[in-house]
């Protein structure tokens, strides 16, 4: 009897030793308690993680599990002003720029205020004509105008420099394709009126202007799902009527410019041939056909050009 007992004691004794050699080899010899959750966004004391290529911080470890990148979102040190991240110096590379593009000032809590004077035209009950926005800030504005070139890796190389711009889209060459200029609006490209058949409208009586510009209002905002504030006249003619039709179905500014970009160089209104606080920039969407160039051509040349003479680019329509 003491024989089995013995037997049964150390059968006992080497079962209790196996099943806490498991344990601790599973990792559970500790008290059980609930894991430490991941570090996500919003905790204080989560590391921050990677944003968009070209705008976000720059960080040497990965998280364990990164978050989808989001178009259009900024890290804080641009936010803040900061030196280019190596996410933002990667991205100039890969688009073949210079340097990275400088970031815009905060966009205005209000729209400027518009006075008669150089650059601003006023008319009682017309709106405004603007060829220079009135600010301090450092920046320029890229406008593009037409849209017969549907070229996705611009739309792409704007997306991820995080390069503002406007355009102002006639009804006959983008009717084919309005999907491409609602995927600009997505990413925060406003879309805006160049008229219905792109004609000069200062040969035309009011009502064929009524016609061009309050029916390309009406399709736009079909189109694209915001009726547009701002119109710019083909060709940059214009006279009262066309003013006058415009106020009548909504256009709050006519924004005309003061240079014009290629992809291999820039005309200047000014006999400095300098940027000035405010300028806007007019160019197309045309591709190698017209250009021998490509719209990310273009796109590089104006970034560069305005990042060498300390300038920005901003959206216009945050400003008018």
């Amino acid at each position: 009897m003491r024989g089995s007992q013995r037997g049964w004691t150390g059968a006992r004794t080497g079962l209790l030793a196996a099943v806490c050699l498991s344990a601790v080899l599973a990792g559970c010899a500790a008290p059980a308690g609930p894991k430490p959750a991941p570090a996500v966004d919003g905790n204080a004391n989560a590391a921050p993680v990677a944003e968009i290529a070209g705008q976000g911080p720059d960080h040497a470890g990965a998280p364990p599990v990164a978050p989808p990148r989001l178009p259009g979102v900024a890290g804080k040190e641009e936010e803040n002003g900061g030196e280019a991240t190596a996410d933002q110096e990667e991205a100039a590379r890969r688009w073949g720029l210079e340097r990275p593009p400088l970031k815009a000032p905060p966009r205005p809590t209000t729209r400027v205020e518009l006075t008669q004077g150089q650059g601003v035209k006023l008319a009682d009950g017309r709106p405004p004509v603007v060829y220079r926005v009135p600010t301090d800030d450092k920046v320029v504005f890229l406008t593009v105008d037409d849209g017969d070139e549907k070229d996705p890796e611009f739309s792409r190389m704007a997306q991820e420099l995080g390069i503002p711009l406007s355009t102002y889209v006639s009804d006959y060459l983008v009717r084919e394709n309005y999907g491409y200029f609602r995927d600009l609006h997505a990413q925060g490209v406003e879309i805006n009126n160049h008229t219905i058949n792109h004609r000069n409208l200062k040969v035309l009586d009011y009502e064929t202007q009524h016609e061009e510009i309050c029916n390309q209002q009406d399709q736009l905002e079909q189109q694209i799902g915001v009726r547009p504030r701002l119109f710019r006249p083909p060709y940059g003619e214009y006279n009262d009527d066309t003013l006058r039709a415009a106020a009548s179905c909504g256009v709050q500014a006519v924004p005309l410019w003061n240079e014009e970009a290629f992809p291999d160089h820039m005309e200047w209104r000014y006999d400095d041939q300098k940027f000035h606080p405010g300028d806007i920039i007019l160019t197309h969407f045309r591709g190698v056909d017209i250009w021998n160039a490509s719209m990310p051509d273009l796109l590089r040349k104006v970034v560069d050009d305005a990042t060498a003479q300390g300038f920005a680019l901003a959206r216009l329509d945050d400003y008018l």
